[in-house]
């Protein structure tokens, strides 16, 4: 059995269940006779290099079990981006603590970054087992079901989106439109998750301007038509990542980070939801708002759903199994299991098919015409959400 000390990780955007993973991590470790120290990255793997560390074992039980339910990244978090001449000096500090055990928190990115390291050590003849754990509110790594993370951030956005609907119908005498953002740079599934609330044909979401579909202005203007003209106002959900024919940004931001990814959110960048309300207000002289809720989605412990903290604890614990059974360069997946009730297990996919890669929407999950979802979609997401509210609306029987 390989003995050392553990190092755990968390990177890139948080989820309000990231924690959770972390605190499953933290459990199960503490039960395993070839780890004999947990510790903890601050700023993830840029705070390593710099041994900015803390032994988790040192930490209060009350602490651990805080962590289910405090939402955001407990160990803080970091976007770098490994160049080749970080790894020595990983590979240093790997060495210096005896970590034999490296567990990251995060997405495609974070992945790539747990690949590099594991397959660096192997030319160093150093053992090390890495082992990956799911994360993002995106929901586009490959391999798995879904990501904790994402169902808590779909009610979220499903929720926004029914009560700002409300909302803008009953003030459509006002505000003829409104445009609602969601993150999600090269994936539609948070935009598409807040269809999971529509109950009539006439609630909201009316459009969904999805990332896997390029934007059509002359189409968007036309479906605004129709649908004002068949509803009295319009709601519309973007993805802050929708592009045109020739990949140009509708949010005509130029700003990336280190992993050349666009900063939709970036100071001085126009989001693609002010975009859109530009385009219909010329278009149509209509009044109307745009909503751009950016991180919100990503720390709403208030909408968290259980079931999504019961598997993001579950990947923690998992992870720490597969490395007690010597398997390395994984990450954890969720394989959703067959039958009418939704269960979930656990699985495995090899690091390099998900680093520094995206999954979008299969194409049976968008409707033909590109601008809403289909059945199976919504079949797909609602047992990740759980049940909605339901909204009272008034029968407006007029006076005779």
């Amino acid at each position: 059995m390989l003995k050392g000390n553990a190092i755990v990780g968390q990177s890139g955007g948080p989820t309000s269940v990231i924690n959770a993973s972390l605190a499953g991590i933290i459990d199960a470790a503490k039960t395993f006779s070839g780890i004999k120290r947990v510790l903890g990255m601050r700023y993830g793997i840029e705070g390593f290099m710099a041994e900015n560390i803390i032994d988790l074992g040192k930490e209060p039980e009350a602490n651990i079990k805080g962590l289910k339910t405090t939402p955001s990244s407990a160990l803080g978090s970091c976007r770098k981006k490994l160049k080749d001449d970080d790894l020595p000096v990983i590979f240093e500090k790997l060495e210096k603590y005896n970590i034999r055990y490296l567990f990251l928190i995060g997405g495609n990115d974070t992945m790539d970054t747990v690949h590099r390291i594991e397959a660096y050590a192997k030319t160093q003849n150093y053992e090390l087992i890495g082992i990956g754990v799911p994360k993002t509110v995106d929901n586009d790594l490959f391999g798995t079901d879904h990501t904790p993370g994402f169902p808590s951030a779909a009610k979220f956005m499903a929720l926004s989106v029914m009560q700002a609907g409300v909302l803008a119908r009953d003030m459509r005498k006002v505000d003829q439109f409104v445009i609602f953002q969601t993150i999600g740079r090269e994936a539609g599934w948070l935009a598409a998750a807040t269809a999971a609330g529509k109950k009539d044909e006439s609630d909201a979401p009316h459009i969904l301007c999805l990332p896997e579909r390029f934007f059509e202005k002359e189409k968007f203007l036309s479906d605004v038509k129709r649908c004002y003209d068949k509803y009295g106002w319009v709601s519309v959900v973007c993805g802050e990542g929708i592009t045109y024919a020739d990949k140009t940004p509708v949010s005509a931001s130029r700003i990336t980070d280190q992993f050349k990814n666009v900063e939709f959110g970036a100071m001085g960048g126009t989001s693609a939801a002010m975009m859109l309300h530009r385009f219909i207000s010329d278009e149509f002289k209509f009044r109307g708002e745009f909503q751009v809720t950016e991180s919100l989605s990503m720390c709403a412990a208030d909408r968290t759903v259980k079931k999504d903290i019961d598997e993001a604890y579950l990947c923690g614990r998992t992870a720490v199994k597969l490395a007690k059974e010597g398997k390395t360069g994984l990450m954890v997946t969720l394989v959703r299991q067959p039958g009418k009730i939704y269960k979930c297990a656990t699985g495995t996919i090899p690091l390099k098919e998900v680093a520094v890669r995206a999954k979008p929407m299969p194409d049976e999950f968008i409707n033909q015409e590109g601008n809403f979802v289909t059945d199976a979609f919504i079949k797909y997401v609602k047992p990740l959400i759980g049940e909605l509210p339901e909204y009272t609306k008034l029968s407006y029987k007029p006076v005779k």
